[in-house]
């Protein structure tokens, strides 16, 4: 059976519900939910590692693509599932290492982005230790020929979104089909989920994944590691 994950924002304390949910540890925002086990079958707690420079100094490498973060077993912090670390991040091209909580290489996604001189559609390199590296590209040809025409169209729509203070923008073309070969081991969907179609994909390496492709959401989306607190 295929897994299917996607980042969940978790629900922020209100006058109703002024604590925190039972068994989620304070300062987690967002986790990576397991949807193929259940719509709230937490796989993993996210956490960003920011640099010496705290938080100002990771949005500021953000920019150039860097990420850097944690998926925790559990609220209590005691188990790493996996770490993502940037090795390499600008001009369009960012590389990533995914490590497991012994230290172990789990694998490696590498971004190279939209006209940054690889091609037209930005390409998503995904290559687990001791399996064939998989590409996929964003979105197929055709329907970025469909978009691109209509674009001005689709910014009038997004401002009256803005004004009238909500409503769904249509927004480009974000499918991601990874193919090693013949197989098409991972899928990232339009609905923000990333499928793992092959029984041999580490679920760990799944899981970062979806984290590390929503936190680049268009400026239409929201990326879940651009918070400033």
């Amino acid at each position: 059976m295929p897994s299917t994950f996607k980042v969940a924002a978790l629900p922020k304390p209100s006058k109703a519900r002024p604590e925190p949910l039972p068994g989620v540890a304070e300062g987690f925002e967002h986790v990576v939910v397991d949807a193929s086990r259940g719509p709230f079958h937490v796989f993993a707690y996210l956490e960003r590692e920011v640099p010496p420079g705290g938080i100002p100094a990771y949005l500021t490498a953000r920019k150039d693509g860097a990420r850097s973060f944690v998926l925790w077993a559990e609220p209590e912090r005691r188990t790493r599932l996996a770490t993502l670390v940037t090795t390499s991040a600008g001009g369009g091209v960012a590389e990533y290492q995914v490590w497991g909580g012994q230290g172990e290489l789990i694998g490696t996604f590498v971004r190279e982005k939209a006209l940054s001189g690889k091609g037209l559609r930005t390409r998503w390199t995904v290559d687990q230790a001791g399996c064939p590296a998989a590409v996929g590209f964003k979105g197929r040809i055709f329907w970025w020929y469909v978009w691109w025409p209509l674009f001005p169209l689709w910014v009038l729509i997004a401002v009256g979104s803005l004004f009238n203070g909500g409503g769904d923008v249509p927004r480009g073309p974000r499918r991601i089909v990874w193919r090693a070969g013949d197989e098409a081991p991972l899928e990232y969907r339009s609905d923000d989920e990333v499928v793992a179609h092959a029984p041999w994909v580490d679920l760990r390496l799944a899981a970062a994944l979806t984290a590390v492709v929503r936190s680049f959401d268009s400026w239409l989306g929201t990326p879940w590691d651009d918070r400033k607190k």
